[in-house]
């Protein structure tokens, strides 16, 4: 296979399931080889887990990526074969599914798009027509929990039908239905969280009293791995829930217990529609329409489990599943450490640019605006690269807070994702990553950053920060660009002009004046180390002739 690229490194700790419990290991192949797994989904929220807990396992791991940058930006990138393409291309997904024993679909459209159930549907018989033809011995999809007899929105209707088109596929397949899923880094979690830390006192939909059955998701990663190892005669789809069933007020309130904060009054009124509440989640949460949409929609109905079905086929994991209070703390615990694993922010936002920056040459004919600042400072590449590396999330832009947040507010009102999103962690940054309403598109650890904008322009637009060393200190290069897209993006540059001197200029000074506070802080317990290093010596002096 040309297009498929494997290396194998080192494994990294892992929290539970780590893989190895004995229900979730890989069961060798006939000839005594080990499994391979295909996973589609992989640089999502639960794929991202997933992975590398197969590999745990001991399965042989491929995934199928539109850009394998961001594969590779992940730590367990250098462990798994790489095939390039989606799941809507027939070719791409025939060369992914070759020698693939079981195939991990995790991957629906969470976007807007009016043919978002069309496109679904093309990539899960796409899937199921190759799986098939290559004699794949299990499928194993993450839908949505849903009851049987009430109208679903449009989104749980195209994972249902995704699911039958799964198991009408000739290839043995397992439909997990999770409703709320809870962990660090989750979209549910996030929204719980943001709505009961914003809001003292909440006017809600009705919905707020419906009943739901969240779960770990720990616990969804301990079926999905168990998944691989049902009995090959099954194929149908079975419930997976926590043991608590709550309402969504039960589940805010559950959340403000942990976190310290007191209880929620919440007032459930029957005039929010689904729209309108997507709408007001985006102002209030981080989470952008697009994705807050089919979220609130999937709680207009009582989501429980029908069944434990699921148990004859995958025992419970060790001590039974997790109750929605320690789920929440030990999301807490992740956010605080800044230990999140995965994140529904770095999840593809819908009709969001991704084509790469255009290389130099690439530009001749077109046009393109710039903005481009250099500073030098005392700091060090090293010490000026932290504080790039660090930017946008809690740490801000460096400059003009309130113009940043006005221009998030307008992305907001328009559909966009908005300042508010924030990052993963505070510290480190890879490839794919989001970073407020931008996404790393390209680092060289110590030297580049490139964002490439996904804030609604009517173009297309790039930042680019960099440290190089010059001297005894470094120099900073900040380069903005922007392609603009017919008239309204030449009058949309026109527009921010006279801000940019402003944000641009400011930020430049700031990250310089950052770099240096890093200096400074650096060098001072080596200064006091200086000052308190006789005393040391004189003691350890004294001391010897004891010895």
């Amino acid at each position: 296979m040309s297009d498929v690229r494997r290396t194998v490194s080192g494994m990294t700790e892992l929290s539970a399931p780590t893989g190895r419990e004995p229900a979730l290991v890989a069961q060798p192949r006939s000839d005594g080889t080990a499994p391979r797994a295909l996973v589609l989904g992989a640089t999502g929220y639960l794929g991202g887990r997933l992975v590398p807990r197969l590999l745990s396992a001991g399965y042989r791991v491929r995934v199928l990526a539109r850009d394998p940058r961001r594969v590779e930006a992940f730590p367990w990138g250098d462990e798994i074969e790489t095939a390039t393409g989606d799941a809507t291309d027939a070719a791409a997904v025939r060369a992914a599914v070759e020698g693939v024993d079981v195939l991990y679909y995790l991957i629906h459209s969470m976007g807007s798009a009016r043919d978002f159930e069309a496109t679904d549907r093309v990539a899960a018989q796409t899937v199921a027509d190759a799986a098939s033809a290559a004699s794949v011995s299990r499928i194993v999809y993450l839908g949505g929990l849903h009851p049987d007899d009430a109208t679903l929105s449009a989104h749980l209707r195209s994972r249902v039908e995704v699911g039958q088109i799964l198991l009408h596929s000739g290839v043995p397949t397992l439909v997990l239905q999770a409703g709320v899923v809870i962990g660090s880094g989750s979209a549910s979690f996030e929204m719980v969280r943001h709505l009961t830390d914003v809001l003292p006192y909440m006017p809600a939909p009705k919905w707020v009293r419906n009943h739901i059955q969240p779960i770990a998701v720990r616990d969804v990663l301990h079926y999905l791995l168990g998944a691989a190892r049902v009995a090959p005669n099954v194929n149908r789809a079975v419930d997976i829930g926590g043991p608590d069933v709550l309402r969504y007020g039960q589940m805010m309130n559950g959340y403000a217990m942990e976190a310290g904060l007191p209880q929620r009054a919440i007032a459930s009124l029957p005039v929010l529609t689904p729209r309108l509440a997507s709408h007001w989640v985006n102002l209030v949460t981080p989470i952008p329409k697009a994705i807050a949409r089919p979220l609130v929609e999937s709680l207009q109905n009582d989501c429980v489990v029908k069944d434990r079905a699921i148990d004859d086929l995958v025992p419970r994991p060790e001590g039974g599943l997790m109750p929605y209070r320690e789920a929440v703390r030990r999301a807490l615990g992740r956010v605080n450490d800044d230990a999140i694993e995965t994140s529904w922010q770095d999840a593809e936002v819908s009709g969001a640019p991704s084509d790469p920056l255009p290389s130099d040459p690439e530009w001749s004919g077109r046009l393109v605006y710039t903005d481009i600042r250099s500073m030098t400072t005392k700091a060090s590449a090293a010490q000026l690269w932290s504080v790039i590396e660090g930017i946008g999330g809690e740490n801000g832009w460096y400059s003009s807070p309130l113009l940043w947040a006005i221009r998030g507010w307008m992305d907001r009102l328009v559909g966009g994702v908005g300042l508010a999103r924030g990052r993963r962690s505070r510290s480190v940054v890879t490839v794919g990553d989001a970073l407020d309403f931008w996404r790393v598109e390209a680092i060289e650890p110590g030297h580049l950053l490139r964002l490439r904008a996904e804030m609604k322009v009517p173009g297309g637009a790039w930042l680019e920060l960099r440290a190089t060393p010059e001297g005894e200190g470094a120099r900073f290069d900040q380069r903005a660009l922007f392609f603009p897209t017919g008239l309204a993006g030449r009058l949309y540059w026109l527009a921010v002009l006279p801000f940019h001197g402003l944000i641009f200029s400011g930020m430049a000074r700031r990250i310089t004046a950052a770099a240096e506070h890093v200096q400074r802080d650096d060098l001072e317990p080596k200064a006091k180390a200086g000052r308190i290093a006789p005393e040391i010596a004189e003691v350890e002096t004294t001391a010897a002739p004891s010895a």
